[in-house]
């Protein structure tokens, strides 16, 4: 790419982003309620995206469950484990990581 092209694109890149950051805020505005169609889908959303992201994570380990695939699953668990009994999403993420990080490194 020229200089010229990679001067654009770092542009086209920055407007779009600000676009997309900037343009709820003038659609909606504050003193505005918000339409039943987007509360719908701010309601609905998130744990449909978090679903496609933990199929997304296994969808390999699923076929070939090996000892990666075995860690994988445990520390999937202890994140569930923890998420349900003590309502801290850090805690949660951080001993979730932390069990395949060690499971990894010591077996």
């Amino acid at each position: 790419m020229t200089l010229t092209e990679q001067v654009i694109t770092i542009l086209l890149a920055a407007l779009a982003t600000m676009a997309t950051r900037f343009l709820p805020f003038m659609i909606f505005r504050e003193n505005k309620p918000l339409p039943a169609f987007v509360s719908y889908l701010g309601d609905k959303l998130p744990p449909a995206i978090l679903g496609i992201l933990v199929i997304y994570c296994y969808k390999e380990q699923i076929f070939s469950f090996d000892q990666k695939a075995a860690f994988g699953l445990l520390a999937g668990l202890v994140t569930i484990g923890l998420e349900s009994w003590k309502k801290n999403m850090l805690l949660s993420i951080l001993a979730g990581t932390a069990t395949y990080v060690l499971l990894m490194h010591f077996f």
